[in-house]
């Protein structure tokens, strides 16, 4: 009698550019705190090793500590480390790339990168001993030839972020030859979570309380910019490659080439733009492009979120039986 051996779960790095709930004079982003919170309802397919902050470095590391605080089930501490605070000095080591480098120094790991690549591109300049190491990254940037960033009713054109912030930390990896997956707008667009899409979240815990708090003025934000009321999780996409493949079609071994020409944002000037297309010779860089989100990876994001916050209510009951009995 044959047994069947349960599926490890892959051990990868999260780097981000977590902002959610970061006092501005408009709401900040919140995909990078959805994808989070998703990450830690699949310890089955994935197990995070560490986490590095990118851009706002000091809140991005307190404002995850917190949600690890509140989200995290899996019965694992995971430590959190403060990357590069500009994404525009790459080659700088700093307390992330230390810990990302000893961890890849003890094992072969992909990197789940869903903010500005600075961090991991200074591993690789200053280790590339360390690129065999490194599976693949996982990154939210890339487009094909002439495609628009407009979200919503395409009133308005938004840049590559996580790439035009950091180009140079782009051309570091693709330079080392390390197996890049991009998961971007082209994909990510598909996936919308409206308002009553989150409503779960507005309960009498305090984790899920907060989390709507900042989820709810993020969407009415994006219907000042684009016309409607919710917004796309961007970095669910590049998450879901790792936990939930199938639900995306890609380009596998297509060129990739920085190309730089007028400006889709900034009226008068050129910018860079990070691209893909089977019809570009003059380039050795490759990627997998995921292009498409399939039907049900939307619902995969909502019920993710949704256990999460089911195992907050019970967490508050049991507490509230506990103080009873005492009492």
């Amino acid at each position: 009698m044959s047994s069947v051996v349960p599926a490890q779960p892959r051990r990868i790095w999260l780097d981000t550019d977590i902002m959610i709930g970061m006092k501005d004079k408009t709401p900040r982003e919140v995909d990078d705190a959805i994808a989070l919170i998703m990450a830690l309802e699949h310890p089955d397919k994935i197990e995070i090793v560490g986490i590095s902050t990118i851009t706002y470095a000091n809140y991005g590391h307190d404002v995850t500590q917190k949600l690890l605080g509140w989200y995290n089930k899996t019965g694992r501490t995971i430590p959190v480390y403060r990357g590069s605070d500009t994404a525009q000095d790459v080659g700088t080591e700093n307390e992330a790339t230390r810990a990302l480098a000893d961890a890849l120094q003890l094992e072969k790991m992909p990197i789940l990168a869903i903010g500005p690549v600075t961090n991991v591109a200074t591993v690789i300049k200053n280790h590339p001993e360390l690129i065999p190491q490194i599976e693949e990254v996982v990154v939210c940037a890339g487009r094909t030839p002439g495609l628009p960033f407009k979200p919503g009713l395409e009133k308005l054109s938004v840049g590559d972020y996580n790439f035009e912030m950091d180009p140079e930390s782009f051309r570091i990896l693709f330079d080392a030859g390390v197996n890049m997956v991009l998961s971007g707008y082209e994909c990510s667009v598909y996936t919308f979570l409206g308002k009553t899409d989150i409503e779960f979240l507005n309960n009498a815990t305090e984790a899920d309380q907060w989390v709507y708090d900042q989820l709810r003025p993020w969407q009415q934000f994006n219907e000042e910019l684009f016309g409607v009321d919710g917004f796309v999780p961007w970095d669910t996409t590049p998450l879901g490659y790792l936990t939930h493949p199938d639900y995306f079609k890609y380009y596998r071994d297509i060129p990739v080439r920085i190309n730089v020409r007028q400006s889709d944002t900034t009226p008068g000037e050129d910018k860079p733009y990070l691209e893909v297309s089977y019809s570009y010779e003059n380039t050795q860089w490759r990627a997998t492009y995921a292009y498409k989100t399939l039907p049900g990876f939307e619902e995969i994001v909502i019920n993710d979120l949704k256990r999460a916050a089911q195992k907050n209510v019970v967490t508050r009951h049991s507490d509230s039986l506990v103080r009873r009995a005492e009492d």
